[in-house]
């Protein structure tokens, strides 16, 4: 028997250390939750790669400044040269130096192609721009889900704490039913009544206790933490924000905000276009130069077997004459796509301006609601202490009872969203207009 209640503490023992360590809390400030999620959250680490790789297509580009140097050494056998007259009989046979090798090394640049080399350097660098600007965005998307999950946690933190507040009354009014149904004071549907009511809000914790893990395992993935790890947000988290109007957010939206700033790269990518497609009407001028040694030397007969050394320098010059009708046609689609790029700037702001209104109009909407749900949160506490009052004097039914309870309730849970609500509303607000 000593046996078997030792082995049963030992069990006990090792599931409650399970446990524990399966859940850890660890309470973290908005402001914490946020920078671990732009240190650790993958789509970032992807967005800061696509920058380098674009830095490194920009110094890339800037290679073709540098002259082209080609060298090349080889070694070959060299047969005996075979004379034939002209209907291909045999003449005679030549004897060959039979071993050649030959090196040589050649060096070229492009000193001119209408700044080409120049603008396609620019184009890199707009395109280095364009991957910063994603990067910037993706920020104000990762910063925005952290902030919602960490603000959706609290919120059904603050709706559990009503189901536990009320579960507690719950019990203590059922107590009370119970010792009048002792006292054949009530039926016994009262305590029936009671007993449901404890089991609904029972039901509503367990669903609040399953959603906050759904959100805890998203929330601790995005910021590289175990979702092991029940992530405990801070008590208050009230933000007070001076209303400045909405001219204030549009003017912020159109300073700020990734898609306009994206949409003008596009604009001067458009434009840099066009120039490059201009370069194909100038020629092409560029420096060359080389040495090369060879052996044997087989323009005699017999052949010498001995080096012959010869060197070069000068300029070359070309233009493409097809250019001169093939451009036009070229410069006209870059212009359609410069006129495309100018359209996608302004569809871009109009769109910003609806969005950035109806995020002022939500988060106004969300302060006054807020002020709404407090005044209907004390006067249903005051109903239902006045009912509960009449109830314990036999002078109120028990579905009155139940009536109140369900409107305190529910006033207590749209109080506890609402504030949680204009949070949400102003991050989303900012979000909009790209200063999150």
């Amino acid at each position: 028997m000593k046996l078997k209640n030792t082995l049963t503490l030992l069990l006990l023992s090792l599931f409650f250390f399970q446990a524990t360590a399966q859940t850890t809390e660890r309470t973290l400030q908005l402001d914490e939750v946020v920078q671990m999620a732009l240190e650790n959250h993958t789509q970032l680490k992807l967005s800061s790669e696509n920058i380098l790789i674009a830095r490194q297509q920009t110094k890339n580009a800037a290679l073709q400044k540098l002259p082209s140097i080609t060298a090349s050494a080889n070694a070959f056998y060299l047969g005996d040269a075979l004379i034939l007259d002209k209907d291909l009989s045999k003449i005679a046979t030549v004897s060959m130096p039979h071993f050649g090798n030959t090196y040589s090394i050649q060096a070229s640049e492009l000193i001119f192609k209408g700044g080409l080399v120049k603008k396609s350097i620019e184009v890199s660098e707009l395109r280095e721009q364009l991957a910063e600007l994603d990067l910037e965005k993706d920020e104000q998307n990762i910063k925005f889900l952290v902030m919602s999950n960490y603000l959706d946690i609290q919120r059904i933190i603050n709706q559990k704490n009503v189901f536990l507040n009320n579960r507690k009354l719950a019990t203590e009014r059922l107590e009370n039913v119970k010792k009048f149904y002792k006292q054949g004071m009530v039926t016994r549907n009262e305590i029936i009544r009671g007993e449901l009511l404890l089991k609904n809000l029972e039901q509503g914790i367990l669903s609040l206790d399953n959603n906050r893990a759904s959100l805890n395992y998203q929330l601790a993935t995005a910021i590289g933490l175990s979702p092991d790890v029940l992530i405990v947000p801070t008590a208050s988290l009230s933000v007070v924000a001076a209303d400045e109007g909405l001219n204030y957010y549009l003017d912020r939206a159109h300073q700020n905000h990734p898609a306009l700033q994206y949409a003008q790269t596009g604009i001067e990518l458009a434009n840099k276009n066009i120039e490059i497609i201009n370069t194909d009407k100038k020629p092409t001028i560029g420096v060359f130069g080389g040495y090369d040694m060879a052996r044997p030397v087989t323009s005699s007969l017999p052949a010498q077997d001995f080096y012959t050394n010869t060197w070069q320098a000068g300029l070359s010059i070309s233009y493409n004459i097809d250019n001169l009708y093939k451009t036009k046609e070229k410069e006209q689609l870059g212009k359609l796509q410069l006129n495309q790029a100018r359209n996608v700037l302004v569809l871009q702001q109009e769109n910003l301006d609806v969005q950035t209104n109806a995020a002022y109009l939500k988060w106004q909407e969300a302060v006054q609601q807020a002020r709404l749900n407090k005044e209907s949160e004390e006067l249903a506490s005051e109903n239902y202490k006045i009912i509960e009052a009449k109830y314990l004097n036999q002078l109120a039914l028990q579905a009155d009872m139940i009536d109140a309870t369900n409107a305190k309730l529910e006033a207590e849970l749209q109080y506890a969203n609402s504030e949680i609500n204009v949070q949400y509303q102003y991050y989303n607000l900012l979000k909009t207009t790209g200063t999150l």
